[in-house]
């Protein structure tokens, strides 16, 4: 249990792929660490994981077991609970909701995004069933289907073009963007892709499987699947006492921590990575981030421990 120990090398805050990730890693580098898990890792509402080597539609509560069960083999230790706030001094105060205070001299935060949804009933329901927003991660699921792409910003023409590759019968409901342009219409008419013009106003669901997109005038355009991109914000209101912030992404999808290469913030001895920094990573390229955070985490330790033991001479 947590409460056993209040100190660590490193707090990872996240307890999903990039969070575990790098947790397996500290820990088998023989580091104190805790992983603080609230337990909603982004990728829950999906029924299975795609586009894992080896492990291909492996369902995420399994995934998320084994690497749990991983990280406490090599000693590490899982707490659940949701941060916050975080201070610094000569370490870190991370503050969780039920009080608690843990004390770490490096963190690692994984606390990924929140999908922040357009307002349209029935999409919350649906969202990672038959409403989706990665082709990567979902399109072989829906391959041949009746897709739908609902405009919400200026990367969704971009996304309709993608879904062509996965089946030849997609509608682009433009939904009032002023993001489409003749160009765009253009290259939708070339490839065969419908572009549906007016606000959607619901889903139409039929055994509990979408039938259909329902538009203001009333009319309901047949579909089996509709991609969405939602904006995608960063999980990281508990690191402004730091003065570290999220910030609008260059592409306009959302926000997020700016980071280097290795997850380094501009706050020494803070490392991001998955979604938090990265707004599209995928499972694979997340846990990948973790371990490269993680690796340069321990090294800076070791760095600031040698240093220690030369003054101390």
């Amino acid at each position: 249990m947590v409460e056993q120990q209040n100190s660590y090398d490193v707090v990872v805050i996240g307890g999903g792929a990039a969070g575990l990730s790098g947790a397996l890693v500290l820990a088998r580098a023989r580091r104190s660490i805790v992983v603080i898990d609230s337990g909603s890792p982004r990728f829950t509402p999906a029924a299975n994981i795609h586009g894992l080597l080896a492990q291909d539609g492996i369902t995420p509560a399994e995934w998320l077991e084994r690497g749990r069960s991983d990280v406490v083999r090599h000693g590490g230790r899982i707490a659940h609970g949701t941060v916050e706030a975080v201070t610094g001094g000569t370490e870190f105060a991370v503050t969780l909701a039920d009080y608690r205070t843990i004390f770490a001299r490096r963190l690692l935060v994984a606390s990924g995004l929140t999908d922040e949804l357009p307002d349209i009933p029935g999409l919350g329901e649906r969202w990672g069933r038959d409403v989706l927003h990665c082709p990567y991660c979902h399109g072989w699921e829906v391959r041949d289907q009746a897709i739908g792409v609902l405009a919400t910003g200026p990367l969704s023409a971009h996304q309709a073009l993608l879904l062509r590759q996965w089946s030849d019968d997609v509608t682009f409901f433009s939904h009032g963007t002023p993001f489409l342009s003749e160009d765009d219409r253009e290259r939708f008419a070339a490839r065969g892709i419908r572009v549906v013009d007016g606000d959607v106003m619901s889903l139409e669901v039929v055994d509990d499987r979408l039938a259909g997109v329902r538009l203001a005038d009333g009319a309901v355009v047949s579909r089996e699947a509709l991609v969405v991109s939602p904006r995608m914000v960063a999980r990281a209101r508990f690191l402004s006492g730091l003065g570290l912030h999220p910030v609008d992404h260059p592409a306009g999808a959302g926000q997020y921590i700016p980071s280097d290469s290795t997850g380094r913030t501009e706050v020494p001895g803070i490392w991001v990575a998955g979604n938090v920094t990265d707004l599209a990573a995928q499972v694979a390229g997340a846990t990948a981030a973790g371990a490269v955070a993680a690796a340069q985490i321990n090294a800076d330790l070791v760095d600031e421990e040698t240093h220690l033991a030369l003054v101390s001479g």
